[in-house]
């Protein structure tokens, strides 16, 4: 039998279909669900309604390659991308010849470091040297002052010996509260030392050429130190309008053993350690840098006293 004629009552194979609305002008013309048009009967013709669907919509066109904002060096004029590369290659060939001194100066000695090992210490120091005493099995424990007093000559003819000033103190001063630091303050006194300790043996003979270079420096330091701006006097303070000769300057070093943290148990002796080097006479080579730099700032209208840390008793001669 077949399920699609008129008053069929047997089981449809499938489910009936839903009306659609949009095919109907009003809810009476909705045909029957199921029903179709018998064999020689044409379909009722009647208006089709019109279906309100979206209109299609196209992707715009996109926008001209032109019109698309550039970032970066893309966004900078050729002649600006041909200096930014040029820049660019400076700081890549630096960077590449900074590696490579360093890398000459931390490796054992060979060739390259011996026939260059002028332009590679030139380029290393003072700015780029290679401490490793913070990386050493055993790191420095000792803070080392460097303290001075000079003999001068003063107004009337007499001599005086003026005390300890500890010039290390001094820079440590500049230094604290400073952002900016200059060499000077962190490293001229602590290399100028370290240097004359390395060129001398424990009873301060000079060990060659180098031994006395490191006096003559660290002498020429000391005096420019204690002279700077108005000089000293006997008793510590600036001359009233006359300016002392140094005759001679002594150096000496106050060491003292760094304390340990509270949950070590390690004992350190507290009492400081000094080293005196014998007297050094000024000569004239000394004291025309000293004059050079007064000269200047007496021009520059720089008056004043500075401040003079001391280390131990004022005034006395501890010889």
């Amino acid at each position: 039998m077949d399920a699609y004629d008129k008053g069929s009552t047997a089981r449809r194979s499938g489910p009936e279909p839903r009306p659609d609305p949009l095919l109907s002008s009003a809810p009476d013309e909705v045909r029957e669900a199921g029903q179709v048009p018998e064999a020689g009967q044409e379909p009722e013709s009647g208006p089709v309604p019109e279906l309100d669907l979206p209109s299609p919509s196209f992707a715009s066109p996109p926008p001209p390659l032109s019109a698309i904002p550039r970032i970066g060096l893309s966004a900078l004029s050729l002649r600006y991308r041909i200096a930014a590369a040029c820049a660019l290659v400076v700081v890549a060939l630096v960077a590449c010849v900074h590696v490579a001194m360093v890398f000459l100066h931390v490796a054992p000695s060979n060739t390259v470091s011996k026939q260059y090992g002028r332009a590679v210490d030139g380029w290393i120091y003072p700015e780029f040297e290679q401490n490793w005493k913070l990386f050493a099995p055993n790191p420095l424990q000792q803070n080392i002052a460097v303290q001075a007093r000079a003999e001068v000559r003063t107004a009337d003819g007499g001599t005086r010996t003026t005390g300890w000033y500890d010039l290390s103190a001094r820079d440590g001063a500049g230094i604290d509260g400073n952002p900016l630091p200059s060499h000077t303050q962190q490293n001229e006194l602590r290399r100028a030392w370290d240097f004359y300790v390395s060129a001398h043996d424990s009873e301060n003979r000079p060990s060659g050429l180098r031994g006395q270079l490191s006096e003559r420096y660290i002498r020429r330091i000391v005096v420019l130190r204690l002279s700077h701006g108005d000089g000293l006097t006997a008793d510590g303070k600036t001359a009233a309008g006359k300016q002392p000769t140094i005759a001679r300057v002594q150096v000496r070093s106050r060491t003292t053993n760094v304390a340990p943290p509270p949950w070590s148990d390690e004992k350190v002796d507290p009492k400081p350690l000094y080293r005196e080097v014998p007297w050094w006479t000024v000569t004239v080579a000394d004291r025309a840098l000293d004059t050079n730099i007064n000269t200047n700032s007496q021009s520059q209208g720089q008056n004043g006293s500075s401040t003079r840390a001391r280390a131990a008793t004022d005034g006395t001669d501890a010889r």
